[in-house]
């Protein structure tokens, strides 16, 4: 294939997320988060998994940011941990749990990594899941006051800002069809908790200027949704459906002044949105210096008087829509490998909600890996050739986006290490780093030296 190169000072690095890798659950003043409770029910888990060790991050952090700089990582993405910041979500800020993030920070740039923050993971106290969560306006209040804590912190050596990451996860699968903590279901409180959720970035996002801040963002994991033919007009109104649902219901708020009159009508059938206030729309457009997308897998829907719908994940589309299965080669998540779904996904975003940059703040896949022969990393390490194919298409996706004039700025995997996957918890693998949760050991798979080339080629 042909040699690609990158724009100059394209950005690459790495995610993770608090919980699926910092351990420590009740070290130096943490307090519970929703994912603690939610990890301890049964059923809620595999085989009962919690993220109480993970990687041991909270502890490891500093071996662990050397090996980021081995590979030459630019930049490493990761979230702050509310619970260790206020224990209770409201109150007095735990200065032992800033202390960890100071130190994160400054290790980071003593090796020439730039740190992004992520200030919402999913990892809501449990006090304020209590007082209803995300379907309490105050926890949007409560969220300016808990960013403004840590920028006081961090803000002056931290430049780039997201606040939250993948509202659509926490609203749909943790209050829709409840896969997710804190495992309610109920389309009313799915709805309402994507408002709150949208306020409180927009609260923080003007806490976070006005302390300062100069890049300031929010991450969303948009779906390429897909006809499943393209002559129908039926599955064309299923796609406008979803995507009302998955992707305008976000973006539009965010970057077009308002929710759209369809996605307001369609709430409406199953909740009076009393939750929305003069005003709040306004504070949800302010202005935002980059845009983070995720992405995984398009969305292939039918037209179906007899659909299935996504049950609580997308409320409504029962007897409308039916979600095709994957096909093709699929990951371990039994996810559909289609790289030129991020292409479409970028020039699409670009095109609709233009001016705005955007960032991949996520892209990866969870295979199967086993551990090989000995090499230069030691003994056990993964060749993991299918998720260096899956990275190299998706790579060669977004520089077909760039060269198609889509304004993208840089690339993270997902993710730097194996971790706690949620509600799958340690049987799915998306790291290029293997971890061995008895020993905590780190191995560099396969993937993770191929990326180490990329980054200095600055291509493929």
């Amino acid at each position: 294939m042909n040699e690609l190169r990158f724009p100059e000072h394209f950005l690459w690095g790495a995610a993770t997320a608090a919980y699926q890798i910092e351990g420590a659950a009740s070290d130096d003043g943490r307090g519970p988060s929703i994912w603690d409770t939610f990890s301890r029910t049964p059923g809620k888990v595999y085989q009962g998994h919690t993220g109480d060790v993970a990687c041991d991050h909270y502890h490891r952090y500093g071996d662990d940011v050397a090996l980021m700089a081995e590979l030459g990582l630019r930049a490493y993405r990761f979230s702050v941990a509310w619970p260790r910041i206020q224990p209770d979500g409201t109150g007095p800020v735990n200065p032992r749990g800033l202390d960890f993030y100071d130190r994160l920070t400054d290790t980071l740039l003593d090796r020439g990594i730039d740190p992004i923050v992520t200030l919402y993971h999913w990892d809501l106290p449990q006090a304020l899941g209590d007082r209803g969560g995300w379907t309490n306006r105050d926890t949007a209040e409560h969220f300016a006051t808990y960013a403004t804590a840590v920028y006081a912190r961090l803000g002056d050596r931290v430049d780039v800002w997201t606040t939250l990451n993948e509202p659509w996860c926490s609203a749909y699968l943790g209050y829709g069809n409840g896969v997710h903590a804190p495992g309610e279901q109920d389309p009313a409180a799915a709805f309402t908790a994507v408002h709150h959720l949208l306020l409180a970035h927009g609260l923080a996002a003007r806490a976070l200027r006005s302390a300062g801040a100069g890049s300031v963002g929010i991450t969303l994991n948009p779906a390429d949704v897909q006809p499943a033919d393209p002559q129908s007009a039926a599955d064309a109104a299923a796609v406008r459906l979803v995507d009302g649902l998955h992707n305008r219901i976000f973006l539009d708020p965010l970057l077009a002044g308002g929710y759209p009159d369809d996605v307001r009508e369609h709430v409406a059938r199953m909740v009076e949105p009393t939750f929305i206030r003069d005003g709040d729309e306004k504070l949800i457009a302010a202005p935002i210096d980059l845009l983070g997308i995720n992405y995984y897998q398009p969305s292939y829907v039918a037209g179906r008087p007899d659909g299935a719908g996504g049950g609580g994940a997308y409320p409504g589309t029962e007897g409308a829509v039916q979600f095709l299965p994957p096909t093709g080669p699929l990951t371990d998540m039994e996810w559909m490998i289609e790289p030129a779904g991020l292409t479409r996904l970028l020039e699409r975003i670009a095109t609709d909600y233009p001016g705005v940059p955007l960032l991949i703040t996520e892209n990866g896949a969870a295979f199967p890996d086993k551990p090989g022969a000995e090499s230069a990393d030691g003994p056990g390490q993964v060749i993991d050739t299918d998720r260096i194919a899956y990275l190299d298409g998706h790579l060669r996706a977004a520089h077909e986006a760039i060269s198609r004039g889509v304004d993208l700025r840089g690339y993270l995997v997902w993710s730097f290490l194996d971790n706690f996957e949620w509600a799958e918890g340690y049987r799915k693998r998306f790291g290029i780093v293997h971890v061995d949760y008895l020993t905590q050991r780190r191995t560099p798979k396969a993937s993770a030296r191929w990326y180490q080339e990329v980054i200095s080629r600055n291509g493929l």
